[in-house]
């Protein structure tokens, strides 16, 4: 059993890369759990760790993301 946020191999966050980023707001619909989006539809995380059970919707959602701005980051 993996504890929350870890994925086996380490902790997994999401992350954006804001100059990429064109508030098209899909990873927010995608993942409401781990993304919020600001006034302007610009995601925001708060980069704590994700719980093994949405590793695979984050990463769904970041492959959804037109211009690839979400990032899911094993650390």
């Amino acid at each position: 059993m993996t504890r929350a946020g870890t994925t086996g191999a380490g902790t997994t966050r999401v992350a954006v890369d804001f100059v990429r980023c064109r508030a098209h707001g899909l990873c927010a619909q995608e993942l409401p759990e781990a993304v919020r989006v600001d006034e302007w539809n610009y995601p925001i995380v708060d980069g704590r760790p994700l719980p093994a059970d949405l590793v695979k919707r984050a990463k769904a959602a970041a492959n959804l993301c037109p211009v690839l701005a979400l990032k899911v980051i094993r650390d």
